[in-house]
């Protein structure tokens, strides 16, 4: 699935989708969505008077490949500069595809040094389920450091935002004016990641988003919106703590008890997709929250 917004940095008269030029510091946003099979995983150009950025390089290498075809197909310009935003294969296993392609792909040097790791973990979950379309070596982009900086690049402007522990350890947002990036920091539509518990990290890192006063956000995965999709997630992740605190964690999180708090979150975001994204972490929220207590 493939969508098109418009995004504009600075003091500037909105731009025309049909046949209008990228005026200076403006930018149109493009969307590669993948199949469910693939997660549904957003990658995102941005699309500049030079050409164009990617946010994201996909969870499998072929559709790595399809977002490019698809940013370089509607626009007529090639991709200059990919970023990946934190340490998750959905964000990340596209990279080897688009180096190969000549385009650099960057991240921070903290979500960089977690991706072997994660890589490892990854792939006995899911290599046989998608070989040969999935990476063997881990894939490595390359590092722009290990602080927040402002960018420029295929005639963007643009800040990477540094920030720590959330879905993942370790994260990068990317922020064109006022709008916001944030992979899957930001849940739209789906159940919140939860894999390594981390809920109050995650609340933290959601209020740092929130005071960078984002008009838009786009989320890894599910539509784009505005500031509402972080309550959302704020929402959902402080259900999430409530639930399982007033479940009085101690010891290992059982079979039958793990089922009922799961349901319970599920009756509560009905509407919600991918529960398994919440099933697979209530251990580890269970364990992060007991801690907390103790």
């Amino acid at each position: 699935m493939i969508r098109i917004e418009l995004g504009v940095l600075g003091v500037l008269a909105l731009l025309s989708m049909t046949g209008a030029s990228i005026a200076e510091n403006a930018y149109r946003v493009g969307v590669f969505t993948a199949e469910p099979r693939a997660f549904s995983t957003n990658s995102y150009w941005l699309e500049g008077k030079d050409g164009l950025v990617l946010v994201d390089t996909q969870f499998l290498p072929s559709d790595a490949l399809k977002s490019i075809e698809a940013a370089e197909r509607t626009t007529g310009k090639k991709v200059a500069l990919a970023v990946v935003l934190h340490a998750n294969p959905d964000k990340f296993n596209g990279t080897e595809a688009l180096q190969q392609r000549g385009i650099r792909v960057i991240t921070s040097e903290q979500v960089k040094a977690l991706i072997p790791g994660v890589h490892r973990i990854r792939t006995g979950w899911f290599y046989r389920r998608y070989a040969p379309d999935y990476p063997v070596e881990a894939p490595l982009p390359d590092a722009f450091g290990s602080a927040s900086r402002d960018m420029e690049a295929a005639g963007v402007r643009f800040q990477l935002h540094v920030l720590g522990a959330g879905c993942s350890a370790a994260h990068v947002v990317l922020q064109a004016g006022a709008d916001l990036f944030t992979g899957d920091l930001v849940a739209s539509g789906t159940h919140a990641w939860l894999e390594l518990g981390l809920v109050d990290p995650w609340l933290a890192r959601l209020a740092e988003l929130r005071a960078l006063r984002p008009a838009r956000v786009f989320p890894g995965r599910g539509p784009a919106g505005g500031p509402e999709l972080i309550e959302a997630t704020e929402n959902y992740l402080r259900f999430v703590r409530q639930t399982v605190l007033e479940a009085k964690p101690e010891g290992e999180l059982g079979f039958f008890a793990k089922g009922r708090l799961a349901a319970e979150i599920e009756r509560a975001f009905s509407q919600l997709g991918y529960p398994n994204f919440m099933h697979d972490g209530l251990a580890e929220v269970w364990r992060q929250l007991q801690n907390a207590r103790r």
